[in-house]
């Protein structure tokens, strides 16, 4: 692989990690939004029936994400990781922009919720390279030592783009009436989604390139000899990375409109509650960064798998409660125990990858995960308790993505040590 080598500064960091504020910005606020546009896009009597239609299009969106993993491995591998990270974040903000100047059902018809739904698959396409896309140029730049804490940056920006997704609907539900939530105000944080794609841009502009040297005698997509040779590894990612995708998007997604219409919470109150959380995991993952570099990766992230399967059921419960403090702390004691899996989890798979596939290879064992058990489950949580009539049917889903996800943490050591891991200098990692 033929790489530019260069010092990773802070600039850079920022640069790369930026584009991911975007992403997870534009997908919580799709989430925290869920039951309004339910009600806009999917009008029906059955308010269960609208806010499962709305909950599909942010799964379709992460359906999406293996066909953007083809699509961002080849551009990653082939060209650069710079080219792909300029693409994925343009292809992002413009569709924030559409969603914020989409017409309603009431106005044109069915068309209104397929042209959301196409909106989100190109969305959906697009971010498909941009969280592993910025942390493979970042982890493969960072010195040895420093390259858990590296990766971490672009979970610590992931961790913002969450926090400001449900501070800014939080903010425009207390200065403005539902009736103007409803009406117009949904749409400027979709708005505000495009604005920050623009930055991100304009910040990547001086990004240092990282290419793969080309190789005449080797035409085959980098995505189908991923998939061809290396189906175990990507299968051992996607297993890696079950409990971080569903615990997130039971507490941060399903939790929220759960709070928001069956326990007599606010919306705002809701998303308070939900925001707080969020800023607590935003700095916790540099801690979890910093601990991976000294002890290793399996200790940090075993830690965290033990405690959510100790914890899960009791902060749920405490979720459950009718008094703030305690749907507060059962949401943080399920936040914490699952930011080391997002800390970790971009440094992780790549040293886990081999190089010159590398792009294509974390992209799809991460946007497989996402896709499968990432963008899915608000639907399961939603189908298993109305179905069971058990309240605490999302948290034996979280046991047992927890309980699938141990024996690949147990061999982390194994398969980081197999891999070498470019740095200019040396190859050698701790897992």
């Amino acid at each position: 692989m033929t790489e530019t080598k260069s010092k990773l500064t802070p600039k850079a960091i920022m640069a790369a990690s930026s584009g991911n504020v975007l992403e997870w910005y534009d997908f919580t606020v799709y989430g925290f939004l869920a039951p309004t546009l339910a009600t806009l896009f999917f009008p029906s009597e059955d308010k269960l029936a609208s806010l499962l239609s709305a909950f599909a299009v942010l799964a379709v969106g992460y359906a999406a994400r293996p066909i953007g993993s083809v699509i961002f491995g080849h551009i990653g591998d082939r060209i650069g990781r710079k080219t792909a990270l300029m693409i994925s974040v343009l292809l992002m903000g413009g569709g924030s922009f559409a969603i914020a100047a989409l017409p309603t059902y009431e106005e044109i018809g069915i068309a209104a919720a397929l042209l959301l739904v196409a909106i989100r698959v190109v969305q959906g396409i697009s971010v498909a390279g941009e969280y592993t896309a910025s942390g493979v140029l970042l982890v493969e730049q960072a010195r040895d030592g420093r390259r858990a804490m590296t990766g971490a940056w672009v979970a610590f920006a992931m961790m913002w783009g969450c926090v400001l997704g449900s501070a800014v609907p939080a903010g425009f539900s207390t200065v403005l009436s539902t009736e103007q939530m409803a009406e117009w105000g949904w749409r400027l944080p979709f708005a505000i989604g495009g604005l920050v794609a623009i930055f991100s841009a304009i910040l990547r502009l001086s990004l240092t390139e990282t290419v793969r040297a080309e190789n005449p005698d080797d035409r085959t997509s980098p995505v189908l000899q991923s998939l061809r040779n290396h189906k175990g590894l990507i299968g051992q990612m996607v297993l890696l990375l079950i409990p971080t995708a569903v615990i997130y998007f039971v507490i941060y997604v399903y939790a929220v409109s759960y709070l928001g219409s069956e326990t007599g919470f606010s919306s705002s109150k809701a998303l308070d509650i939900t925001t707080i959380n969020l800023i607590v995991m935003a700095l916790f993952v540099p801690v979890c960064g910093m601990a991976a570099d000294r002890f290793g990766f399996r200790p940090v992230f075993l830690a965290g798998a033990i405690v959510t399967l100790l914890a899960a059921a009791p902060c749920w419960w405490l979720m459950h409660r009718p008094d703030t403090i305690s749907v507060f702390a059962g949401q943080l004691g399920l936040t914490l125990s699952s930011t080391a899996g997002w800390a970790l989890s971009v440094s992780a798979l790549t040293m886990m990858a081999p190089q010159h596939l590398r792009c294509s290879v974390v992209a799809l064992g991460y946007n497989i995960c996402m896709a499968v058990f990432g963008g899915t489950t608000p639907i399961v949580a939603t189908y298993l308790v109305n179905r069971t009539g058990d309240d605490f049917a999302p948290v034996y889903y979280i046991i047992i993505a927890t309980l699938v996800s141990i024996p690949v943490i147990w061999r982390l050591p194994k398969l980081i040590s197999s891999v070498e891991v470019y740095n200019g200098d040396d190859t050698s990692s701790r897992a």
